[in-house]
């Protein structure tokens, strides 16, 4: 029986995807035995699935996915599973319901999050518009999509909601960038009366350092915990073969979610495996979702594998966070 977990605040998710520890690992975190849990070809169009959203949906789970196309295209596809491991992606892309036809044309889209807030998923994404910026949307059940505006002017990525108002309004992460392989980021923090403006913009962390020297921007959702925002992040290096994403972690104010309390000096995820070495893009690991059960702590995280497929990997919040604690900058 898994133990109770006091440190995690939110709903129990008792069919959360789970594969116990290794006998003999001391690892935070550990992949699951059957990685990659999506393959690159699901659907007969993708050459890629990565990077992508996965949330609790209707006593099973759902998601938004990146699949790039085989014309090489940044799509992105609703998805369903029972099991949270064996998915079933739409063939046909999103198609996005919006009011205003120059919000509304597609350009691409890529690197989606998934939300849910008080009565409806919201998604945010990498939105071409003149460049890269955060797109908006909503779902109620995955069938149906509608656009709002635009977050931010280009150029930006990683935009990830937090899963409650703070302080009255809905709070955001945001890594301005340009308009390419950005060789810069910093995670920036924002806030909005009604999903539609945002502004008072607070800086929350630059790169600093090894496997996080050339830019760092927000993962999964952050999870609530008795601490403070649990915050999962990726950092880049740049090696003589080019970038190199890991996986990192970050512990935030609660109520000031600039305010950082601890972030990992080491990574607790670099790519590793052939999957994560080898693909379209080498040597990534790319975290993008975490489906966590309250009353045990278990996390579930689904992350981007040398931009290619999707792995799967859990950690325990409380480990995590006591980890955290003793391996901090």
């Amino acid at each position: 029986m898994p133990t109770e977990n006091k440190t995690v605040m939110g709903d129990p998710l008792p069919n959360i995807p789970w594969e116990e520890k290794p006998a003999g690992s001391n690892a935070v975190v550990w992949r699951y035995s059957g990685n990659p849990v999506i393959p690159r070809d699901l659907i007969p169009t993708s050459n890629s699935i990565f990077n992508s959203a996965v949330v609790p949906f209707g006593g099973e789970f759902a998601g938004v996915f990146r699949c790039d196309d085989n014309q090489r295209n940044m799509q992105l596809h609703a998805g369903r599973s029972k099991d949270g491991i064996s998915w079933e992606l739409e063939p046909e892309r999103i198609h996005w319901q919006c009011d205003d036809p120059e919000i509304g044309h597609w350009e691409y889209g890529y690197d989606p999050r998934v939300c849910w807030i008080d009565d409806r998923y919201y998604i945010t994404w990498c939105n071409g518009y003149h460049g890269p910026t955060i797109g908006v949307g909503y779902t109620f059940d995955f069938k149906t999509f509608h656009q709002l505006e635009n977050a931010y002017l280009p150029f930006n990525r990683n935009g990830v909601l937090f899963p409650r108002k703070i302080n009255g309004k809905y709070a955001m992460l945001s890594r301005p960038s340009d308009n390419g392989h950005t060789p810069f980021g910093d995670i920036y923090y924002s806030v909005s009366p009604d999903m539609a403006h945002w502004g008072y913009h607070r800086h929350v962390m630059s790169p600093c350092g090894g496997w996080q020297s050339t830019k760092i921007g927000a993962g999964p959702i952050p999870i609530e915990t008795n601490e403070g925002w649990l915050l999962v992040y990726h950092g880049v290096l740049t090696s003589c073969n080019g970038f190199v994403y890991s996986t990192g972690v970050a512990l935030l104010d609660i109520d000031r979610p600039w305010k950082v309390i601890y972030r990992s000096a080491p990574y607790i995820m670099s790519p590793q495996t052939l999957y994560e070495c080898v693909g379209d893009v080498p040597n990534v690991a790319f975290p993008c979702a975490a489906l966590c059960d309250a009353p045990t702590g278990r996390i579930a995280m689904y992350y981007g594998c040398a931009d290619t497929v999707t792995g799967l990997c859990f950690a325990q919040a409380d480990e995590l966070i006591d980890w955290l604690k003793r391996n901090h900058t």
